[in-house]
């Protein structure tokens, strides 16, 4: 099959950023907003997720509204994996953070092991796909503890916590630019910290103002940016700017 990933453009990082903010408002709309609870929203999430993880999985190719619909799914449930263990069962944040951190180092193990390349541009198999799909779940669930304990455990703020962690991109992407990073690296690292960034967003725009927010509707959060990633991906669609067949951009 052809790859089923999209390349790394422009507008993959915004997409991916504004699905991440759409997973922690989504995930507090759910569970909040219309009352579910966590138990309910989760068990929701994850059903829908299996769905178009099936879907996902049946293509040949890469089908940009398939992809990005999976990607919202998989950054509301590995928010909800993150807030289920902290909120129901009690486990410490830092404890999350370590336990997803050692998932996501273990599920790259055996990727590269088992396939030998963890390149996001050759996912041409079902299980290069499958260990993509896992690797990306455990980067949400990863990128959902290190956030919440940074902004909330430690005090630091919604604000100060997504300048941090968009000034760690930052510095990947000019090591990345001044090759003294390794490609895979940085796309990994950067893809685990756009989860925070992501996340610190939507709480600062939707957490009440003594919280640290700016206390916007959820619904209205969600929304908006719900808006703006529909029309990104009709763009891609339409388009084809980030199918990697045809294109010379280097591999990863």
């Amino acid at each position: 099959m052809l790859n089923k990933v999209p390349l790394v453009t422009l507008a993959f990082w915004v997409i991916k950023i504004l699905a991440t903010t759409v997973g922690e408002t989504g995930a507090d709309f759910l569970n909040f907003n219309l009352r579910f609870g966590l138990p309910i929203t989760s068990l929701l999430a994850a059903a829908v997720l299996a769905i178009f993880l099936v879907i996902q999985m049946r293509q040949d190719r890469y089908v940009p509204w398939i992809y990005w619909i999976t990607v919202v799914l998989l950054s509301v449930v590995g928010t909800l994996i993150t807030d289920n263990l902290s909120d129901t069962f009690g486990v410490s944040l830092y404890m999350t953070t370590i336990a997803f951190a050692v998932a996501l180092a273990a599920t790259f193990i055996g990727w590269y092991r088992a396939e030998h390349t963890l390149s996001i541009h050759d996912i041409t198999s079902p299980r290069r796909e499958r260990f993509y799909w896992l690797a990306i779940l455990f980067t949400f669930a990863l990128g959902t503890a290190a956030g919440d304990l940074v902004s909330e455990q430690m005090g630091l703020g919604y604000a100060l916590s997504g300048a941090i962690f968009g000034g760690l991109i930052v510095v990947i992407t000019l090591g990345f630019y001044a090759k003294v990073i390794n490609p895979v690296l940085a796309f990994w690292s950067a893809y685990v910290l756009t989860r925070p960034l992501g996340a610190s967003m939507g709480d600062f725009l939707t957490q009440a103002p003594k919280n640290g927010g700016l206390g916007y509707s959820t619904t209205v959060v969600s929304a908006v940016f719900l808006m703006v990633i529909v029309g990104l991906v009709i763009y891609l669609t339409t388009t084809r700017a980030d199918a990697l067949e045809g294109s010379s951009q280097a591999r990863i």
